[in-house]
């Protein structure tokens, strides 16, 4: 038996990143998240800054929740293919 261990070494590589890349773009989706709702309650008369803020740090969250889902779309396309 073979093992070609330059091709296994570039899966095992790129699986690693793949991984931490979507575990990161989850983490700061909920920190995103998090200084939204704390945003909320420190400041509540303070008006359009912090509603401002918190459609800008619902959209930073958005994104990162769907860049990490086009990776593992991605990831699943690449395994089914």
């Amino acid at each position: 038996m073979y093992i070609d261990w330059a091709s296994f070494a570039t899966v095992a590589v790129v699986a690693a990143v793949a991984a931490l890349t979507v575990v990161l773009l989850i983490s700061f989706a909920v920190v995103a998240l998090s200084a939204r709702s704390g945003r909320r309650a420190d400041s509540a008369g303070v008006g359009d800054a912090s509603v401002a803020h918190a459609r800008v740090s619902t959209a930073i969250a958005a994104l990162c929740v769907l860049a990490a889902g086009l990776i593992v779309c991605y990831g699943l396309y690449v395994i089914v293919a």
